[in-house]
């Protein structure tokens, strides 16, 4: 596989994942969660927020458009109801 530095992975460079996650352990944000997890999330709505989408349908096809890109910063492909029912039950 061949590896894209984007400027969105470089964006994500900035937030240190580390502390992104002893935050979700220490608030239980992952809790109860098996597939989409809050880092996930965070990347899915940091994406649509740049890019200026406004609805889950736009946000999964815009995502799916990219997906080989996706693969290197720990984002597997979503479906909408999934990042609908998350953004429903966490804080």
């Amino acid at each position: 596989m061949s590896h894209y530095n984007t400027i969105f992975n470089q964006l994500l460079h900035l937030i240190p994942r580390h502390q992104f996650e002893s935050i979700v352990n220490k608030y239980e944000g992952d809790r109860y969660v098996k597939y989409f997890s809050c880092w996930q999330q965070f990347i899915s709505l940091l994406y649509a927020q740049i890019r200026g989408k406004d609805s889950s349908r736009d946000i999964e096809t815009s995502l799916r458009t990219q997906s080989n890109k996706w693969y290197h910063i720990g984002l597997r492909d979503i479906k909408r109801s999934t990042l609908s029912d998350a953004n429903n039950n966490r804080d």
